[in-house]
């Protein structure tokens, strides 16, 4: 009989687009990058006779539990209708979807309309995930997710949820070995490429017709060059392992907004203004590989003021195409014309737009006493910032979910839910259980490739050991 999982964490980061919002659905190339900004979900194994699951997100207030059960599992087991864990899933089955509903009905039932929508999205792509990779023998379970990410802000918030809980399934299937340091490539790409496709079913089950670049990001880390002209075969993906550190400010709204009414409005823009709206597109193409050739170049300094300008301009020739495709908002543009103001980077939105967040890229000589003047300017009109370094690592796994950094607990220090729970914030969470970018942290493991692999292991950052 297989033994029960001990308690274990997944880990996620979020990501920004640099460059090619939009454009990347409909074929183009875009580039994006993992920030320091993560999710986490704790996964606990109940007692051989609790046959339920559970779903936690307090930081959406969101709690829900089913009988194991009581789940449509002869819909999804049926021989016409069942996925195996090395399948590629290109699109939602319009019976499994149908056979879902009763089940998410339930959902936060006395929720807010926007609040109860949030909710049954993420229970979907959680039910979706469950009942495709799982079956009527899986344990009980408790899964809790917290995240340091804003939600709906354009971040991949969505995306970092699922990769974590697409590892999580995967890894208590035992179809994932690892990660070590030792790890042969092959290996480690095969298995980012399964968390990275049962991810893109998540992303689907919540936005739609996702462009899939924040579910790969958000499972390879560093940085990628994204481009998916087929939506019945995988993506083309270019990893840039030595995608450098750039110091950004990180600009959140607070202005709910969805991707997919973004997405739609594009489309809509594209069947009235067809040659128009092409030329958009190619245009944001062209900046997208233009930058692509600049970072990859042998020559990049993130530190030269003549590179960094370049990268600045291209950066606002992007956010000027962006708001021709209509996807920009007021609170956006506000942060443009105070950054512009006060003279210290270049500004454009990220993700999907019509709120959520704008990136800015920091001139290397931006006066500190400006940059002061601007936090306190942002700050006055109620938008949230943050300093994010990007390029960090992907998914990751603490198995099990004990940190052995100077805990005085003997052996570490178990994270177990009641920790879990009621870290405060995104700082309790990152104190408790942060992957972290300052601080050494032992016991986290990562999938790393080839160029990446060795250089993390050369740090004395995250370790893998």
């Amino acid at each position: 009989m297989t033994p029960v999982m001990p308690s274990f964490l997944t880990s996620a980061p979020g990501k920004v687009i640099l460059f090619g919002e939009h454009a990347v659905v409909h074929g183009k190339a875009a580039i994006a990058a993992a920030i320091s900004l993560r999710s986490y979900l704790l996964v606990t194994a109940l007692s051989k006779t609790d046959r339920i699951i559970t779903l936690r997100f307090p930081d959406i207030s969101f709690h829900h539990t089913w009988k194991i059960d009581d789940l449509p599992w002869d819909t999804f087991s049926h021989p016409s209708k069942k996925k195996y864990y090395y399948d590629l899933v290109t699109s939602l089955d319009p019976d499994l979807v149908e056979a879902m509903k009763p089940h998410l009905a339930a959902v936060s039932p006395k929720a807010t309309q926007e609040t109860r929508k949030i909710h049954q999205a993420a229970a979907s792509a959680f039910l979706y995930l469950f009942l495709s990779l799982g079956s009527q023998s899986f344990p009980g379970c408790i899964y809790t997710l917290r995240s340091t990410l804003p939600i709906g802000a354009g971040l991949g918030s969505s995306a970092s949820i699922c990769v974590c809980l697409s590892s999580a399934l995967l890894l208590q299937l035992r179809t994932l070995s690892g990660p070590h340091p030792d790890q042969p490539r092959e290996e480690a790409e095969l298995q980012i490429e399964r968390i990275n496709r049962w991810a893109f079913v998540g992303e689907m089950c919540i936005h739609g017709n996702p462009s899939g670049v924040d579910n790969t990001v958000a499972t390879g880390g560093k940085a990628v060059l994204f481009k998916r002209e087929d939506y019945q075969k995988a993506p083309s993906v270019t990893p840039l392992y030595n995608f450098p550190e750039l110091r950004f400010l990180l600009v959140n709204t607070r202005q709910v907004r969805s991707t997919a009414v973004e997405v739609a409005k594009v489309a809509a823009l594209n069947k009235s203004q067809p040659i128009i709206t092409d030329l958009i597109l190619e245009a944001i193409d062209k900046v997208s590989q233009s930058a692509h050739n600049l970072i990859a170049g042998p020559a990049f300094d993130e530190e030269s003021q003549d590179v960094t300008s370049v990268l600045g301009e291209l950066i606002q020739l992007n956010h000027g195409l962006l708001v021709s495709l209509g996807v920009s908002h007021p609170r956006l543009e506000r942060i443009s014309e105070l950054v512009n103001s006060a003279g210290v980077g270049w500004t454009k939105l990220t993700g999907g737009g019509g709120g959520g967040s704008a990136i800015t890229m920091l001139k290397p000589a931006a006066s500190p006493a400006a940059l002061r003047q601007l936090e306190k300017k942002l700050d006055a009109e109620n938008f949230e910032r943050f300093e994010a370094t990007l390029g960090g690592d992907g998914v990751g796994v603490l198995m099990p979910a004990i940190l052995r950094n100077g805990s005085d607990e003997e052996g570490g220090e178990e994270i177990d839910q009641e920790k879990f729970l009621n870290a405060d914030g995104r700082e309790g969470v990152e104190r408790l259980v942060g992957v972290g970018v300052k601080e050494k942290r032992e016991g986290w493991k990562f999938w790393r490739i080839g160029a990446q692999a060795k250089k993390c292991n050369e740090t004395n950052g995250n370790r893998s050991e």
